[in-house]
């Protein structure tokens, strides 16, 4: 088999494997409300593939410098979140989803400029999310309606998800840690629920979601922290370990919170 041919097979394996995770994720989001949903949906299930394929192709020094990249990025991230939750009240998918994105992209695009220690990125969240959780904690409680799925949500999202770490893999050895880390962080899983489910059931209940990700995506900017001084120290496996670990516990944590207060009242 040549090299190119291997590159490639190995590629297409990579983007099923990555879709795979994104489109059982997003189908959980659409059957178990906002609240569950949100705690999935911000799970390393497009950013964590995109990253154990880097860690493949590349050295660990390389992963942690990536880290840091993406944690300010995590940023960015909320604040798109929040500008969708606050336009979907009254506006369309594109109006709102459009400006969401290219926020994203020019948060992005200035991130790109600076080389971030990992102390400016943890400030950088620290201010982020102590200006949006306050402000998205009024648009969390909206009853998610039925949801009927059509024919062209699978091969959307598993598509978006597999160009983006199509994207990451085959660029990354020319475009650099720096960029390799930003790319790896676009929010797939949020574009895709703004995209699939605004039409559907429109604006409030679907901001709904992803003003309930606030706290989950809190802990998902720890994770990143978390990845870079593992990867720094003990390798990019133990590393990666250690970031999805800090994920899961950190999510289980916040539904284990949520039960108690629920079964309280």
């Amino acid at each position: 088999m040549s090299l190119d041919l291997h590159f490639i097979l190995f590629l297409l394996l990579r983007m099923a494997i990555a879709a795979a995770f994104v489109v059982t994720a997003s189908v959980i989001t659409e059957r178990s409300g906002p609240v569950i949903g949100a705690l999935v949906a911000t799970l390393p299930i497009s950013a964590g593939p995109s990253y154990v394929y880097l860690a493949l192709d590349h050295d660990a020094a390389f992963i942690a410098q990536g880290a840091l990249s993406s944690l300010p990025v995590n940023a960015a991230t909320i604040f798109m979140c929040l500008i969708y939750v606050v336009l979907s009240q009254r506006h369309s998918l594109l109006v709102s989803c459009g400006s969401a994105v290219a926020v994203w992209i020019v948060l992005a695009s200035i991130i790109r400029q600076f080389d971030w220690p990992l102390a400016a990125g943890l400030v950088a969240n620290l201010i982020a999310f102590s200006i949006c959780i306050p402000l998205l904690a009024g648009y969390r409680h909206v009853k998610m309606p039925l949801v009927t799925r059509r024919w062209y949500d699978v091969p959307m999202r598993a598509l978006l998800v597999a160009t983006l770490v199509a994207i990451v893999v085959s660029t990354s050895g020319w475009v650099g840690p720096r960029i390799s880390g930003i790319i790896a962080l676009y929010p797939v899983v949020f574009s895709s629920i703004m995209v699939i489910l605004h039409p559907r059931i429109g604006g409030p209940p679907t901001a709904a979601v992803l003003a309930n990700s606030a706290w989950g995506l809190l802990g998902f900017g720890m994770a990143i922290a978390v990845l870079h001084v593992g990867a720094a120290n003990f390798g990019s496996a133990i590393g990666l370990s250690m970031g999805l670990a800090t994920c899961v516990v950190w999510n289980l944590t916040l539904w284990w919170t949520g039960r108690r207060k629920r079964l309280a009242h």
